[in-house]
């Protein structure tokens, strides 16, 4: 199939974007975009189109759910970490976001710990050549696909505000124990260790290696998604082999804007490497407490309250390891932990079953 150079086919308005730090924004109606979306709203605009923007730096850069276009519509503002794309006259603005959303860009993007696709690189991007109704006839066809995954994610948030309900039920609020359970700290049964940071001047493996390092980004749904896994070699693993998890492990991140999401280490990721961004913890005694359980006890509202009045907000969002260990702990029963179990165990079946799985692309 023919294909036409992003350069070619696109007006390239990066020389009009103008970034405002935080501190001097003026708080208005406009949408202030970023490499990923909106970041604020402000008293100003500079743009008034039908634009496609695509992440400069500090993109999803070889996500599978996570695009690194997306369209924009009317007045706005852009910083410099976007790049900003007007389709020229014959290409439909939606064609064009569909195309760049998902686009492999190995061996365009540079920088080993915020990757950078430059403007140079951009340009030579290519996109199939098909005429204006061929176009239409995509976009239609994708804007169905993406109707359908609306309605899927929605089934899936329906099923999680189930899975809550029935916590609920089964257990009350975690913060007030208005059940009576049982109950002690975190660090009564469970030790908590931080991560590592990759050393000074090192970097990920370009590719897939024997070491997997988990990012508080790969960190959701009480689990590690696969999506967009990132490796080390073996030089940087000698230098941080100490900090690793194993299966069945709870992580829990305690730095940014994740804060407080927990989880249980799948047996694939055993020996993994862990962000300074997450801890995990580690059974003190035998175990009195299910994985499982305790992963939805973290992320439940009491207890998700209970870490956001504690956290540190002033600059990045922290937990401090002390106010993890001193952290409620409910111990009902093991049977009755079981019970929800099985529980969430036949309502994630549902789930799987609804998941949207379709990749977009053009």
């Amino acid at each position: 199939m023919e294909m036409m150079y992003v350069e070619d086919c696109c007006e390239i308005l990066d020389s009009m974007r103008v970034p405002i730090t935080a501190s001097d924004r003026e708080e208005g109606e406009y949408p202030y975009y970023g490499a990923n979306g909106i970041q604020d709203y402000v008293a100003d605009y500079i743009f008034d189109d039908e634009l496609v923007l695509l992440a400069e730096d500090g993109g999803n850069f070889g996500s599978k759910e996570r695009p690194i276009a997306y369209r924009v519509s009317g007045k706005c503002w852009v910083n410099n970490h976007a790049h900003v794309l007007k389709p020229k006259v014959g290409l439909n603005v939606d064609y064009l976001c569909y195309s760049l959303m998902f686009y492999k860009v190995d061996g365009m993007i540079n920088g080993a710990t915020r990757q950078k696709l430059t403007q140079a690189a951009m340009c030579k991007m290519k996109i199939p050549l098909r005429t204006l109704e061929e176009q239409s006839h995509i976009v239609d066809e994708l804007n169905r696909i993406v109707k359908i995954k609306k309605l899927r994610q929605l089934e899936l948030e329906i099923l999680d505000n189930l899975i809550q309900a029935r916590f609920v039920e089964m257990f009350g609020d975690p913060k007030l124990n208005d059940k009576g359970w049982n109950a002690g700290i975190i660090s009564d049964y469970y030790e908590v260790k931080g991560g590592k940071r990759i050393p000074k001047g090192m970097g990920y493996a370009d590719g897939a290696t024997a070491h997997p390092y988990l990012r508080a980004t790969d960190m959701k749904n009480e689990t590690i998604l696969d999506d967009d896994i990132h490796y080390i070699d073996e030089e940087v693993y000698e230098h941080i082999k100490r900090y690793t998890v194993k299966s069945g492990d709870i992580y829990l991140t305690n730095v940014g804007v994740n804060l407080g999401m927990a989880g249980v280490i799948p047996e694939k990721y055993d020996g993994a490497n862990l962000t300074e961004n997450a801890v995990k913890l580690v059974p003190k005694t035998e175990k009195v407490i299910d994985g499982v359980f305790f992963a939805h006890y973290i992320n439940s509202p009491g207890i998700q309250d209970y870490i956001n009045e504690r956290k540190m907000s002033v600059g990045v969002p922290k937990l401090a390891i002390f106010r993890i260990e001193t952290m409620p702990l409910l111990l009902p029963p093991m049977d009755i932990q079981m019970q929800f179990i099985e529980f969430h165990k036949q309502v994630n079946k549902l789930k799987l079953a609804t998941s949207p799985q379709t990749t977009l692309a053009a």
